[in-house]
């Protein structure tokens, strides 16, 4: 029996970065579910390649490409590859994003190489991404941009989180500001019939919360004997009432609701998919 909410993006485009793996491939598999066309890309070009392949071969529209984000010419390229070879761009989903820079699971603190690398990918990459698709949304008076964002960039953590130190500083900021930009934009592009929300994933098992799991066992005599997953689920537990992890497809869901008509007036707005998950 097909889904109910199969025909919910039928007709549809969506661009989305970082989508090779993770939360950027679970976003795609779910808007081509609701029936979206999907040009996927990545800094991995081959994962982004193999991601459009597996849409493509279970029946799907997809096309997949290597695209640097901190390279607006990149960009451009892809949405101008997107709107001829699969007709237009109707919603944006700028995903790709870091933890830190090189070695970043190694370190307690965090480095110049972290707020240099988050903000290069999480800020300015974010930004870059929105305005190769927001003149054509205009030209065309309407559109979706989903940002994703961390549950991380809204409200501070208590200092060290059992043993994690500093590091995660820059990315939290750098969500921070993904929230804040969501908001601008909105105002920015209301008036051309351009929603634009943001998502803030909690906490999934993606090789981001492996290399910070890793950080703390390696950091935290408490976690010593204890498996980097076993560390992901019990700070999970430790903050989640629903007590469980996300996924991908759980993110997946919440984009596609804000990229359909079902959402026309919502704008603005950073919505938490995490559990319920409260912070000290």
């Amino acid at each position: 029996m097909a889904s109910p909410m199969a025909g919910q993006l039928q007709d549809k485009v969506a661009l989305i970065t970082g989508a090779g793996r993770g939360i950027g491939a679970g976003i795609a598999n779910v808007l081509v579910e609701r029936g979206a066309a999907v040009a996927v890309c990545d800094l991995d070009g081959a994962a982004a390649q193999e991601t459009a392949d597996a849409i493509n071969a279970a029946g799907g529209k997809a096309i997949g490409g290597a695209v640097d984000v901190t390279d607006p010419e990149s960009l451009d390229h892809f949405a101008g590859r997107t709107i001829s070879e699969l007709g237009g761009i109707d919603i944006c989903v700028p995903n790709a994003g870091v933890i830190g820079g090189r070695g970043f699971a190694e370190r307690k603190d965090f480095t110049k190489q972290d707020w240099d690398m988050t903000f290069a990918v999480n800020v300015q990459g974010l930004t870059n991404t929105t305005d190769a698709v927001k003149e054509h949304m205009k030209d065309r008076e309407q559109g979706k941009i989903v940002i994703i964002a961390s549950h991380g960039g809204r409200k501070p953590r208590g200092i060290g989180d059992k043993g994690r130190g500093n590091a995660q500083h820059p990315y939290l900021v750098s969500k921070a500001a993904a929230i804040q930009y969501t908001h601008l934009l909105a105002m920015e592009l209301g008036g051309y019939n351009i929603n634009v929300n943001a998502v803030c994933p909690g906490r999934l098992w993606t090789p981001m919360w492996q290399a910070i799991a890793q950080n703390h066992k390696d950091l935290n005599p408490d976690f010593a004997e204890m498996t980097p997953y076993e560390i992901f689920i019990d700070q999970i537990k430790a903050i989640m009432p629903l007590g469980r992890e996300q996924t991908p497809e759980d993110i997946g869901k919440t984009v596609a609701f804000l990229a359909s008509d079902d959402s026309s007036e919502i704008t603005g707005q950073a919505i938490n998919v995490n559990g319920g998950a409260a912070f000290d």
